[in-house]
């Protein structure tokens, strides 16, 4: 949409913004600039749930039916015996007991959700008339001119009209971790790809913009995915399906040998009172009373060793369910990963060196006494805008909050994890000029006086895209000596660049220029307008390349996923070869399992050629899955071992989970972001991130991992199984006691011996043994 169209559609001064009136009026027709939070369910609704739901149907049946018989036994004999009374009060208080105890424990592990809280910012910058407001958000109508800085959240979905160095943080919408450029250039059909929109609730991490509001509310991207989620109904747990099965089975038979024993016992000349007192007690004898009490504390106690081990349970049944996953559809970004770049490579002295990308900093180390890192490590540090935040000094330096932008922010830490303060370093040599980044000229640059005393007095760093950075020089270093770039050298820094990116990982070049002190004496004047210093004829010092890395414990957790069975699926909005790296990283394509691109580039043929059966493992783009029919979807999930979806939309995520389910399959979904959020509610089970999770994730998952860590779903899984199994036993041991309580009835129903056990005593023994067992 060009500007002008912007203008006839919205009705927008670009330099002035709406004026107030119209504003008002906007306001008044489309309501406030928030979103509707999800319909919650009322409390006396859920308790009700746990009063009636499932088993607990039938003990109020067995419980009404006593009352019945002493109903019948009062009306009828003068003194009728308690019992009948009795068993329905105690049948009564254990339905109401359990259901109490369930209650409390969903409501205990729900306080923690309190979803939109922090979704919509407090106030944004509007032009209106002219003049700049500050004003709540809520109050952004369409049209409203905004302005947002580094720091700020987007307040509505904007179209940018003007931007300077202005990136956004959409890692909770699209799963990238890198921050996005946005400019007024329309570069992609596609609205999440393209730079000239920015999202409501995401948010701005460097640079000025100044944009349109094109959409507000329930109508923002955002909002079109949290109503997505809130109108999806979760299916039945495993459990619940069992238990209700479970129920017609006991239903059935207990109906049965209740029906048989009026008919027997008027057949043997009993009366028709007597024979209701039978039909009744025999159907309650059948209902295993402790088997509710015996699920519940079940399910409670494994859900307080989950907690333990970092699994927040908000519904007791998906402890259950976790068991049963046979499919995990795992987010990429802060669940695979750490959600933090980090610098994983560099090339220098024409040599690719590995950096320790391990959380703790266990892992090798390259060799730092070469001269050319020094000079890389330099020019790292200098041309570099990121800073740490202040008071962290006791703070391990991976740790540290730093206000920049990802890459720098992972550059600072690596050059301080190396060669010590960059601080002081930058105190050494104090920056005199600079040139910002724009995604023009594609590098940054600046001047620094020079704190090497043996060098001339100034010095220029510069960084930025690899290709733009070498076409700038016409030397390079190598052991700490220039040197003509020749074609060789020029083929090995193509080669290494390739190897880097083919790695999925983000790349920088980095180069510098001592000049020279008659041509720049102490106090000249360098001016970053009318450029007064060379941009070319640089020396070549290196490359660095980062990438979010994979967490420590997910390759083993993967590992143990697929020996249990479990299919691991990547379903991410990143770009597909950081996807696919990341996935060979922690284990979801195993060595040497290829993709029909891996097939097709080893046989020098085009992919088409590939049978796409051959391939164990394969890397779906979102663009290829929107034009899918289920039937494709549903045959690659059925033929290839180990998949990878990358750049896939909110909406493709539900439809990946459908397949899954359509297979037959139990599917667990893990994410973080607001874009995982009806993937998680769609899912048998949905798992969301406690510490880096959006609210909107945590409302609608089932289970929270406090830690974050994928490794965490692993102990779930063990845990789930574990309790299948005890609950397996349980049901077997609550059935074989009622062979031997319907026999004394049998007895004395037909040979007229005296009950040995009546209905109360049968009961505590059902309950204690029960609860014992």
């Amino acid at each position: 949409m060009t500007l002008d169209e912007l203008h006839r559609k919205y009705g927008t001064d670009l330099t002035r913004g709406l004026t107030t009136a119209r504003a008002a009026e906007i306001l008044a027709r489309d309501g406030p600039n928030a979103l509707t939070p999800p319909p919650t369910t009322p409390e006396w609704v859920k308790f009700c749930r746990q009063l009636f739901g499932g088993f607990s149907m039938l003990l109020w049946i067995g419980a009404i039916l006593c009352f019945l018989a002493y109903g019948i036994q009062a009306a009828t004999e003068e003194e009728p015996q308690n019992d009948n009374l009795y068993l329905g009060v105690v049948l009564s208080a254990v339905v109401i007991i359990t259901g109490c105890f369930s209650y409390y424990q969903e409501a205990k592990s729900s306080k923690i959700m309190e979803s939109f809280k922090n979704m919509v910012p407090q106030q944004a910058l509007v032009i209106r008339s002219g003049e700049k407001l500050s004003i709540n958000a809520e109050e952004v109508v369409l049209g409203d001119l905004v302005e947002v800085k580094g720091g700020d959240r987007i307040p509505a979905d904007l179209r940018i009209i003007s931007a300077h160095g202005c990136k956004v943080d959409n890692s909770s919408l699209t799963g990238e971790s890198e921050p996005q450029t946005r400019s007024p250039d329309f570069t992609n059909e596609n609205p999440l790809e393209t730079r000239n929109i920015a999202f409501f609730s995401t948010n701005c991490v460097e640079g000025t913009a100044r944009g349109v509001v094109i959409n507000t509310g329930d109508r923002t991207v955002m909002g079109r995915i949290a109503t997505l989620a809130s109108g999806l109904e979760g299916g039945r747990t495993p459990i619940a399906v069992e238990i209700e099965h479970f129920i017609h089975i006991i239903t059935g038979v207990a109906v049965f040998l209740g029906v048989s024993f009026f008919i027997l016992s008027l057949i043997l000349q009993y009366t028709w009172l007597e024979a209701v007192i039978f039909l009744i007690g025999i159907i309650v004898a059948n209902v295993p009373e402790g088997l509710l009490a015996t699920v519940t504390v079940c399910l409670t106690l494994t859900a307080k060793r989950m907690a333990r081990k970092n699994c927040l349970v908000k519904n007791l049944e998906a402890v259950e369910t976790l068991g049963s996953t046979s499919t995990i559809c795992s987010d990429k970004t802060g669940t695979l990963t750490q959600n933090r770049m980090t610098v994983a490579h560099m090339w220098f002295d024409n040599q690719i060196h590995e950096a320790d990308t391990t959380e703790n900093q266990s892992g090798a180390s390259f060799d730092k006494s070469s001269a050319t890192w020094t000079a890389l490590a330099r020019v790292a540090g200098l041309c570099n805008r990121a800073v740490f935040q202040a008071g962290q000094e006791n703070t391990p330096i991976l740790k540290r909050d730093v206000a920049g932008d990802a890459s720098e922010s992972a550059l600072l830490k690596c050059i301080e994890l190396c060669c010590g303060s960059v601080r002081d370093m930058r105190e050494k040599n104090l920056k005199v000029a600079e040139i910002p980044f724009n995604s023009t000229n594609k590098y940054q640059l600046s001047i620094h006086r020079n704190g090497n005393p043996s060098e001339s007095r100034y010095l220029l760093v510069m960084k930025g895209a690899p290709e733009r950075i070498l076409d700038r020089c016409s030397t390079i270093l190598l052991q700490g000596k220039e040197q003509p770039l020749d074609e060789e050298l020029k083929d090995a820094f193509q080669n290494a660049y390739l190897e880097l990116g083919g790695l999925g990982e983000r790349v920088l070049g980095f180069c510098h220029l001592v000049l020279n002190d008659e041509q720049f004496p102490d106090g000249f004047n360098f001016d970053t307008e009318d450029v007064n210093f060379p941009t070319e004829g640089l020396c070549f010092v290196g490359l660095i390349s980062m990438i979010d890395p994979p967490r420590a414990a997910v390759p083993d957790a993967v590992g143990k996923c697929r020996s249990a069975g479990i299919k691991v699926i990547m379903v991410t909005g990143d770009h597909p070869i950081t996807a696919k790296a990341i996935a060979k990283g922690v284990g979801i394509i195993s060595e040497g399992n290829e993709t029909v691109e891996d097939i097709a580039a080893r046989l020098n043929i085009p992919v088409n050629q590939v049978n796409p059966r051959d391939a164990k493992a394969c890397v779906i783009h979102g663009s290829d899955l929107k034009d899918m029919s289920p039937e494709q979807i549903d045959d690659i999930l059925r033929h290839h071992t180990e998949i990878v979806f990358a750049r896939t939309s909110p909406q493709q995520k539900l439809i990946i989970v459908e397949g899954c389910q359509r297979q037959g399959a139990i599917v667990a979904v893990t994410g973080d972001g607001v874009n995982d959020s009806p993937a998680l509610k769609k899912a048998d089970i949905g798992i969301a991130m406690g510490i880096a999770g959006s609210d909107v994730s945590k409302q609608a998952a089932d289970m929270i991992l406090l830690d974050d860590n994928f490794a965490s779903i692993v102990t779930g899984v063990e845990e789930g199984r574990l309790i299948f199994d005890n609950l397996k036993k349980s049901i077997a041991y609550t059935l074989t006691s009622n062979i031997p309580e319907i026999t004394p009835f049998l007895i004395f129903i037909i040979a007229n011996i005296p009950l040995p056990l009546g209905t109360v005593t049968i009961l505590c023994i059902d309950l204690g043994t029960d609860m014992v067992g």
